[in-house]
């Protein structure tokens, strides 16, 4: 058993210098493998980005019959030909949901009602209600209302998650939006999406569900094509693909936030259980290469007993050749001076999920000024967060959560403002209106404010 799977950095500069330091992701150097599967699909050497504006562009163009030739062509080699589905562009029909609803074990359905009541729970106590200041000079408010329809996109890649589609849809249905639409990867040998994702939309009460993936469903869902409907916002996580599609079709449509890679870190002192430790960071690891894992503390015995139980636990995941190579290129253990320096760096990596593994987990909270989430205690474990403790798990990473929030009904509604002034007030507002468009230069500003006042 090799016992150096996660590196241990006792140099704070080294560490911040190497798994501490934020790297855009799409600035990175991007892997032969991907830029060769670029090539053998468009027929020539085209960047990330370029291949996703091709694809855009398209789809802007020739609408549904784009989305499925960029489906045949991406996500074979399943014979998609003859069904309807891919023909036509139609949503899964209710009965195929009903059978993938009825193949499930019950214990697993009653475990997604479980998530979908503690996810409705938590958001409806999220305040977003209009408002209205009447005074003698008039009225001013706000207004808000849902969105009318909203796309979310389920990741499928290497393995589906129909929690996604709970962690967006449930926020958007408590905000009162109309219409969800969901698009998601379908498997390769059945060209379906998955069962357990159908059963979780039924469960969410999505209204449709499209069996496609990658920058196409994104095209489809903010252009419209077919039977996809064109949508007032694109939600969710996705890949490097749907990531750059969400960039470029931002404008076009709403988009919540540019998620890359999932990323945890932990903050433990010499009380905390090893095992525990490593299994919070391996759980995040499996997600793909590009998943961060790291772990603060200031003791450097739990930093060599976490690193054995990592190497231990490794060899026991299905996932362990992924989340080895995830840890050894993007994790890491640092040895810092105390906690309060684990706490400086946890403020200034700002990580997606901070989990609190220490005798006094509460006493750290108040200093935590930026993560998507933070776990308290070693029974608030983030995996909880992903699936059923209540808040969404579709949170900022790669250092947004400085400025960016995780998903909430907010993001589901839009305000507007509400003017209306009585006549008293609008001319006594007049007079300093029309200095301030002077000073602008803004003449016409400036006649419109004065006309009041005649």
């Amino acid at each position: 058993m090799r016992t150096n799977m996660i590196p241990i950095y006792d140099d704070i500069f080294q560490a911040q210098d190497t798994i501490l330091r934020r790297a855009a992701w799409d600035e990175q150097a991007m892997p032969t493998a991907l830029l060769d599967g670029i090539e053998r699909i468009f027929g020539r050497r085209l960047t990330p980005e370029q291949a996703v504006a091709t694809v855009l562009a398209d789809v802007r163009a020739r609408g549904a019959a784009a989305v499925l030739e960029w489906s045949q062509r991406i996500d074979g080699p399943a014979d998609r030909g003859s069904s309807t589905l891919y023909r036509d562009l139609l949503p899964v029909p209710q009965d195929e949901i009903d059978a993938a609803v009825a193949s499930l074990d019950p214990i697993l359905l009653d475990a997604l009602a479980l998530a979908a009541q503690r996810l409705e729970a938590f958001h409806r106590r999220q305040p977003i209600g209009s408002w209205m200041d009447v005074t003698p000079g008039g009225v001013l408010g706000q207004i808000v209302r849902p969105l009318a329809r909203v796309g979310i996109y389920v990741p499928a890649g290497s393995a589906p998650l129909p929690s996604s589609l709970l962690h967006c849809a449930i926020p958007a249905r408590v905000a009162g939006v109309r219409e969800i639409v969901v698009c998601t990867p379908p498997d390769r040998s059945t060209g379906r999406p998955a069962p357990l994702t159908l059963a979780a939309a039924r469960v969410a009460g999505v209204d449709q569900v499209f069996a496609i993936g990658g920058a196409q469903a994104m095209a489809a869902m903010a252009y419209g094509a077919g039977s996809v409907p064109r949508v007032d916002k694109i939600v969710g996580p996705g890949g490097l693909f749907v990531t750059l599609a969400k960039r470029q079709l931002f404008g076009v449509v709403g988009i919540d936030g540019l998620p890359g890679p999932t990323e945890t870190m932990v903050i433990a002192d010499d009380t905390a259980d090893p095992a525990i430790a490593a299994a919070d960071l391996l759980a995040q690891a499996e997600h793909d290469l590009l998943a961060s894992a790291i772990l603060l503390t200031p003791s450097r015995r739990l930093a060599e007993r976490v690193q054995v139980e990592v190497a231990r636990q490794l060899e026991t995941l299905s996932r362990g050749e992924i989340a080895a190579a995830s840890l050894a290129g993007r994790g890491g253990i640092v040895v810092t001076a105390d906690l309060a320096q684990a706490v400086e760096l946890a403020n200034a990596y700002a990580p997606e999920h901070l989990c609190l593994l220490t005798a006094e987990p509460w006493a750290l909270v108040g200093q935590i000024e930026n993560a998507g989430g933070i776990f308290v205690g070693e029974h608030s474990f983030e995996v909880l967060g992903d699936y059923v403790a209540g808040p969404s798990h579709v949170m900022p990473t790669e250092g947004t959560a400085r400025f960016a929030s995780p998903l909430s009904v907010a993001d589901f509604v839009k305000r507007i403002s509400l003017i209306a002034l009585g006549a008293d007030e609008g001319q006594r507002l007049s007079a300093p209106a029309a200095l301030l468009a002077d000073g602008e230069g803004l003449t016409a500003h400036a006649a419109a404010a004065r006309a009041r006042l005649q």
